[in-house]
């Protein structure tokens, strides 16, 4: 299966690209690493791109790492579907105090638009 897993600077973002190796290492599946850039304070493009690193080196997981920048909701999209991806994934929602999910703008424009199945990871 060929995924394509967003990454931001969020931790949630960080916890999805994990377990994301780690299931590309359980079944073999075709990993592609989509960085979307921010001008977000948690962290540095430079600091999330090192985390997709040791993430793919403690998995030993060989994985094709892209930036995306302009529109990053639009461009997951269209490279999942021009490109023949089996699976967007992306970390996704939070819960509210009254307990329903709020899903952030990148995460609902994916689900919203992509032909292409979407998983995201809370």
């Amino acid at each position: 299966m060929r995924i394509l897993v967003g990454v931001g600077a969020s931790d949630g973002s960080l916890r999805a690209l994990e377990q994301t190796v780690e299931r590309a290492v359980e079944a073999g599946d075709e990993l592609t690493v989509a960085i979307i850039e921010d001008d977000s304070p948690d962290r540095s493009t430079d600091e999330i791109e090192s985390r997709v690193e040791a993430a793919l080196d403690s998995g030993t997981v060989d994985a094709e790492v892209r930036h995306v920048d302009d529109e990053p909701g639009s461009e997951l999209v269209t490279i999942a579907e021009s490109e023949g991806f089996d699976r967007i994934v992306l970390s996704g929602g939070t819960t509210s105090p009254m307990g329903k999910i709020k899903i952030g703008s990148i995460a609902e424009f994916v689900l919203l638009n992509s032909h292409v199945s979407v998983t995201l990871i809370r």
